[in-house]
């Protein structure tokens, strides 16, 4: 009985000691927050100047994650990066669509989002980002350009049907216009990815929202915005952890 009494004792310190000394996984050390690329399908290792960036992208050509055919595939109706079909529910309209490319060209390019990346538990990627704060005035013209164009999910990021090998709506997802499956600006810019942004209510300029558009000619005013976030989490807030989605 005293050995078995003791062995209890010892097992149970055991797991109060492992306890103790688990740590949350950081998916970003707080000095690498800066001029850095998710681990991702297509991401490169490290941002470097793109001179050939297509397009859209073009702004981040000075200091990019995403390569030159990278840039090119994004601006596809069906791109081979994903398959994934903007126009799944009839035409999407260009007006529309150019917010597509445009936020594209920010996951798949920007160096500056080091402070809202995260681990996670997928097949296809490592790392996500997560409540990006977009600048107040992108998802208002986003929301508009889109409110007359059609689909049949509110949220794009999982519950399609992949079985042709492209998105497609799942069964009994109806089409409607974009304004019935996110009647505000925020429940598309927040809903639309799984809370990949959270709309801000900073404007672009600010140093305080990051911007889906600028003018390069001026430089990538999102690196402000990631030094200023990048020195509030060093100041004290909490590391990043793994999530599941």
């Amino acid at each position: 009985m005293d050995m078995a009494w003791q062995m209890m004792q010892l097992l149970l310190l055991a797991l109060v000691t492992a306890a103790g000394s688990a740590q949350p996984r950081s998916a970003r050390a707080r000095t690498d927050l800066l001029s850095v690329c998710m681990n991702a399908k297509h991401h490169k290792a490290q941002p470097s100047p793109e001179d050939e960036l297509y397009g859209q992208c073009s702004p981040w050509k000075k200091n990019a994650c995403c390569t030159a055919n990278t840039s090119q595939e994004l601006h596809k109706d069906i791109s081979r990066l994903y398959n994934f079909n903007w126009d799944h529910c009839g035409k999407m309209q260009p007006a529309c669509k150019r917010h597509f490319i445009q936020d594209a060209c920010l996951y798949e390019c920007s160096p500056n989002l080091g402070p809202w990346i995260w681990q996670v538990n997928q097949s296809w990627r490592k790392e996500r980002i997560l409540n990006v704060p977009l600048c107040k005035e992108d998802c208002e013209h986003w929301w508009e350009d889109c409110r007359t164009s059609y689909t049949c999910k509110s949220n794009w990021h999982k519950g399609w049907n992949w079985t042709s090998g492209i998105n497609e709506c799942p069964a009994g997802a109806l089409c409607r216009t974009f304004e019935s499956y996110f009647p505000t600006p925020a429940a598309l810019c927040e809903g639309l990815w799984s809370h990949s942004f959270k709309v801000s209510n900073y404007s672009g300029g600010s140093g305080r929202c990051i911007q889906m558009w600028f003018d390069s000619a001026q430089g990538n005013a999102n690196e402000e915005v990631a030094k200023f976030y990048a020195a509030t989490m060093n100041a004290g807030a909490p590391s990043h952890g793994i999530i599941g989605s």
